[in-house]
């Protein structure tokens, strides 16, 4: 047993440089960052375990190692922390220009947006149209998300949305089932040109 390996299993072995490193998908991406946030907490746990941070002095006012702590396990925690948030960082960055070439892609072949009455899957009378409005916004429920800006001439600006509406239903993802928004990419990469979004 290595004493200075920390007590929390690793998610990643960190970043490989490996050809099929820049092939992966954002879904992928996504699912490889909340391993690492996953992990970060961990670590977090047994750092507070021991009653220190990241900042803690290990040393006495006289230069000597604490005696009351385990320093081995807290500097190879501390260190494992270290290289996770530059790996985090690292997947933020190929996460936003995964979703921003997704996105670019997607706008090349846009799909027009029919109103959500005129769709056959809602056509009917006004009180069958009325039932379905009134059952989506129970299902809705409570807004998970909030639109910052709209790109003039997107499909979103087409099918009306605006900046600081807020968003109650998005395909299947609603309040309750967002995963701090990432179900919402994977709906989008599954639902391309038939989605509804109930704001």
């Amino acid at each position: 047993m290595d004493i200075h390996a920390p007590s929390v299993a690793s998610a990643t072995q960190g970043p490989s440089n490996g050809a099929g490193e820049e092939s992966k998908s954002v879904l992928d991406l996504i699912k490889e960052k909340d391993e690492v946030e996953a992990e970060l907490t961990a670590l977090g746990g047994v750092l507070e375990s021991h009653g220190v941070n990241m900042d803690t002095s290990l040393i006495t006012h006289d230069g000597f190692p604490r005696d009351d702590l385990d320093i081995a396990q807290i500097r190879t925690t501390r260190v494992r922390i270290i290289r996770l948030r530059n790996d985090y960082k690292s997947l933020m960055s190929r996460i936003e220009t995964g979703l921003h070439e997704h996105f670019a892609k997607s706008k090349e072949h846009e799909i027009p947006l029919e109103p959500l009455q005129s769709t056959p899957a809602t056509r009917g009378s006004e009180r069958d149209t009325g039932a379905a409005s009134r059952q989506a916004d129970e299902e809705a429920g409570a807004a998970f998300a909030k639109v910052n800006s709209v790109v003039t001439g997107s499909p979103a600006d087409q099918a009306g949305l605006k900046a600081g509406d807020e968003v109650r239903l998005f395909g299947d993802v609603n309040w309750l089932n967002h995963e701090k928004l990432a179900r919402v990419a994977r709906t989008v990469q599954r639902n391309e040109g038939v989605l509804q979004v109930y704001l």
